[in-house]
């Protein structure tokens, strides 16, 4: 009996044995499988920064944010909260959906956009042309602008239901991309007013004449016929009058993505574009679909100060006034421009 008794123990001590190995095995496995997984995610990204691990339940996948992605997060809550701007969006899913209707839904990928004009909105157009088989080829450049902004190419959010909008709100990765206020409107005057595209025609007859003849004295019957000849003054005095019209180039992001009721995940910004963007993309698991990489932006920023010489310190105030949110919200500050100017008030 007392052989029976000893087999036992010596049995049940190898289960537990045997248990707590397979145990080890697991742990092991799934370590390797982590560390493996984050070091493809920090191989996708020139930020020298340290991860911030995220897990969600479901089929969600393993969100790593960089720490500079949760700073410019906490800049925006906090500044919402200050001006008391922080709400319950569900007022916009059930009444206003309009207000949505600057954000690309991406379903597949679980994937929402709130695009900016003069924010390198144009290639994240092409991009979900590619992301949602709308485009015949993947690589970006091979899509033309017009398709990319053709009306009904891409679905906004303002193009579902109600319930829709909130499931999609609430657990698909959102994103924008935003640009220093300033350098965002010297670029939207240059493109639509100042040079002479085929696509500046539109503004320049919906917008340019209109200020022309507003704000300039005595302007020649050519130049009230055409508005292809705006300053960049009298656009910036008839940005700051009251009875202006935003147009979706000049209106602040603010407005254009509800940053203060929508919670985004992941903010870009203008000046690490490509780096912002391939860190997107290879969240999504989309690393293959290639950013375009150019050397630099556009060379808007050197021109800044070019221009905003031309005027008076009280428009500048008034601009600054009017975009105030944009920089707060995003970090962005106009003292520089404002000291450099050397016009009159």
């Amino acid at each position: 009996m007392l052989q029976n008794v000893s087999e036992m123990a010596i049995s049940h001590f190898r289960v537990v044995l045997f248990g707590l190995f397979c145990a080890s095995l697991v742990t092991i496995l799934f370590y390797i499988s982590n560390t493996s997984q984050i070091e493809n995610v920090q191989g996708a990204t020139s930020h020298p920064l340290v991860f911030q691990e995220y897990i969600s339940n479901k089929s969600d996948k393993i969100l790593l944010t960089l720490p500079v992605y949760i700073e410019r997060k906490k800049t925006i809550e906090k500044v919402c909260n200050t001006r008391g701007l922080k709400g319950d969006p569900s007022n916009l899913y059930w009444e206003n959906k309009k207000l949505l209707d600057h954000i690309i839904v991406d379903v597949q990928h679980e994937l929402l956009y709130c695009y900016v004009p003069k924010v390198a909105c144009t290639n994240w157009k092409r991009i979900f042309m590619i992301l949602t088989g709308k485009a015949n080829s993947t690589n970006v450049m091979d899509i033309p602008a017009n398709d990319a902004h053709g009306q009904g190419i891409l679905m906004r959010l303002s193009n579902y239901t109600s319930d829709e909008i909130e499931f999609y709100v609430n657990k698909f990765t959102k994103f924008l991309f935003v640009r220093h206020p300033f350098e965002r409107l010297l670029s939207a005057y240059r493109n639509k007013l100042e040079q002479h595209y085929l696509s500046s025609q539109y503004f320049q007859m919906r917008y340019g004449r209109q200020i022309i003849k507003r704000y300039r004295s005595n302007p020649s019957n050519e130049s009230l016929m055409k508005g292809d000849d705006v300053t960049f003054q009298e656009f910036a005095t008839y940005i700051t009058s009251p009875d202006n019209s935003f147009n979706e180039h000049w209106k602040p992001i603010v407005d254009l993505c509800q940053v203060c009721l929508i919670d985004y995940d992941i903010v870009g910004k203008y000046d690490t574009l490509y780096e912002d963007a391939k860190f997107i993309l290879k969240q999504i698991g989309k690393s293959d679909v290639m950013f375009p990489h150019a050397i630099k932006p556009s060379g808007t920023g050197p021109q800044l100060k070019k221009y905003y010489n031309t005027l008076s310190q009280k428009i500048i105030k008034d601009l600054y006034e009017i975009y105030k949110l944009d920089f707060e919200l995003f970090g962005y500050s106009a003292e520089d421009y404002i000291k450099s100017n050397n016009s009159s008030s």
